[in-house]
């Protein structure tokens, strides 16, 4: 089964549409990885509804600079971030929140380690 993201939703390979956060908890359970998975810095921006930026810096108590690092993926979400991201939005749990963090991270690491390695030539010796 593969996943293929569009907007908020994931559509898989049998046509199903699954919502992101059941895809996420799916992903966790089946063993099989997300071809491209989301910054929660994305999926935050989802779950702000009537919340502007400011605002919801407040309620996580932390900068606003912080928060907007995190909604345009310049940062990740830390264990402290993700306990603070739970109690302002109830219906997730922190380890959601590293759970998607870590997908990530392993997909762009992964990405990264297709790339082409240059190969180390020969060491010559140097006549002193």
């Amino acid at each position: 089964m593969w996943w293929r993201r569009r907007g908020r939703c994931f559509l898989r390979s049998d046509g199903w549409r699954v919502n992101f956060l059941d895809a996420c908890s799916v992903t966790q359970y089946s063993g099989c990885t997300m071809h491209n998975p989301a910054h929660p810095g994305e999926v935050l921006r989802d779950y702000l509804g009537e919340f502007d930026v400011t605002t919801l810096a407040e309620r996580l108590q932390v900068a606003r600079t912080t928060l907007s690092r995190l909604l345009n993926g310049h940062a990740g979400v830390s264990a402290e971030m993700a306990l603070r991201l739970a109690k302002v939005f109830p219906n997730t749990s922190p380890e959601f929140w590293l759970r998607m963090q870590m997908n990530y991270d392993l997909w762009q690491a992964r990405k990264r380690l297709k790339q082409p390695v240059r190969r180390a030539g020969r060491a010559t010796r140097v006549a002193a």
